[in-house]
């Protein structure tokens, strides 16, 4: 049965640092693009950042650049986001995904993990 399973999320102030796991079970993650999604009330669920399934390009919305770090542990199978320098516009809900290219891809989701950035 395939899983990815978020923690690690919560509440913390602003200029404060969290880091997201994602947990994969079911399929082993190494051949799969890695990709962090977030979704604030009210807006549309925008990507984050992503990794490739070489570990040779990465890939950073503008708004986290030099804050945030994607990264994967094959051993572990979980991929996991570094956040620094919080701010309360990162609060959202964040969503993991992998998906492994072909035709067509095979993707699939987490369930979803608050983080809110507040004093």
């Amino acid at each position: 049965q395939v899983q990815l399973v978020e923690s690690g999320g919560g509440l913390v102030q602003p200029g404060g640092s969290l880091r997201l796991s994602c947990k994969m079970s079911g399929f082993t993650l190494e051949h799969y693009v890695l990709a962090w999604f977030r979704q604030a009330p009210g807006k549309e669920r925008e990507g984050v950042s992503c990794l490739d399934s070489s570990e040779t390009a990465t890939y950073y919305a503008d708004s986290v650049k030099g804050r945030f770090t994607i990264s994967r542990d094959i051993a572990k199978n979980t991929a996991y986001l570094q956040m620094h320098s919080l701010k309360p516009e990162d609060t959202a809900v964040y969503y993991c995904r992998a998906t492994r290219p072909g035709n067509p891809p095979l993707t699939y989701w987490g369930q979803g993990k608050q983080v809110t950035v507040s004093s």
